[in-house]
């Protein structure tokens, strides 16, 4: 076992990125996620990288263009609507085929909403994060321990496909402290950034960073080679967690992030009382686990529920992922409330018949 540290969420993601070779991070202050800006302001400096809080979240996201279309691995943060104001420059990174790292710590909206946590990103995120035709990895952690995990494995995959990847944490992650512990994670074989604007060296010509294309067939020969690599993304990226579904379940709870981790605690509770309950965990929530869903096909008695914090905004891929087979229901708490145990495992009961 290595050494354990008790840390705030948002500070841990941003030692996390540091240990994983993070070197340039720009950003903007906004709750609940600014302790992460504060500690990379702190300690940058000292891993020999560079800090900067730009004049608005537009700005942050650019610098990100510009820094990552170098070859550097950079990163920036923000919350739901300072990620909102992000998205031009997202598809940009995105078209371009920059790398870079995206922290969304959640909070509830819709508009200013409240610093309270949520999961009302979900959409935004998986679904429409820019125009044009494009995706990106999301990665939705359950604790901060896993995290951290993933900020490496981010970082990387980001590297290996020449793509912007998102962490999609909520606010209750952010603020929350657990034990943790900074792990060497596997490292990927990735390739020389020969793309990469840092100056001619050895090359005949520049590299140019560009995502403007004005030839129809030439921007229609970019979108398939972007297909195709969200095509091996799906195939090669997937994770997901199986939990308590090996054998014949009352219902099959599907949940993400913190809220998942009140699901297990659930099928804790319901087991104390003889009713046997699954759950699959998206842990990327793009690509969506669909295999996932065909290994428990005829496993529930009565079908999945979608448990989440906002109004329902996973559903519809389970249900795509069911194909009709199986009946999909949801419970979920917005606005900034946290669904607790008891309220869930009453709306679970209410459904198998366990009143």
């Amino acid at each position: 076992m290595g050494e354990k540290f008790l840390m705030k969420g948002n500070e841990a993601i941003a030692e996390a990125a540091i240990r994983a070779g993070c070197k340039c991070f720009f950003g903007y202050p906004i709750t609940p996620q600014t302790e992460l800006i504060a500690y990379m302001a702190k300690n940058m400096k000292k891993a020999n990288g560079v800090f900067l809080q730009a004049e608005s979240e537009i700005a942050a996201i650019n610098m990100v263009y510009g820094c990552g279309g170098t070859g550097v691995r950079c990163m920036t943060s923000s919350s739901s609507p300072g990620i909102s104001l992000m998205t031009e420059g997202i598809s940009y990174l995105a078209a371009a085929e920059v790398p870079c790292l995206i922290v969304d710590v959640v909070r509830c909206g819709p508009g200013l909403g409240g610093i309270q946590p949520a999961q009302s990103d979900y959409l935004f995120l998986n679904k429409g994060l820019g125009h044009g035709d494009f995706n990106l990895p999301v990665y939705a952690p359950a604790s901060i321990q896993e995290m951290i995990d993933l900020i490496s494995e981010a970082f990387d995959v980001s590297d290996l496909y020449r793509t912007p990847v998102m962490i999609m944490a909520d606010g209750m992650l952010g603020q929350m402290m657990e034990g943790i512990e900074f792990k060497e994670n596997k490292k990927r074989d990735l390739p020389e950034k020969t793309w990469a604007a840092n100056g001619l060296g050895k090359r005949n010509k520049h590299n140019i960073i560009n995502s403007l294309e004005l030839n129809p067939e030439k921007l229609e020969e970019l979108n398939l080679k972007l297909q195709e690599k969200y095509k091996i993304i799906k195939e090669n990226e997937v994770k997901y967690e199986l939990y308590n579904c090996e054998n014949s379940c009352d219902l099959i709870l599907v949940s993400f992030g913190i809220t998942a981790r009140i699901c297990k605690s659930v099928i804790s509770l319901a087991k104390e009382d003889g009713i046997n309950l699954g759950l699959i965990r998206p842990i990327t929530t793009w690509p969506f686990p669909n295999e996932a869903f065909i290994k428990t096909l005829g496993k529930s008695k009565n079908g999945y529920l979608s448990v989440e914090m906002n109004c329902g905004q996973m559903v519809e891929d389970i249900k795509l992922a069911v194909n009709g087979k199986e009946e999909v229901r949801f419970y979920g708490r917005t606005g900034g409330i946290v669904p607790t145990v008891d309220e869930i495992y009453q709306y679970v009961k209410s459904i198998i018949g366990g009143m």
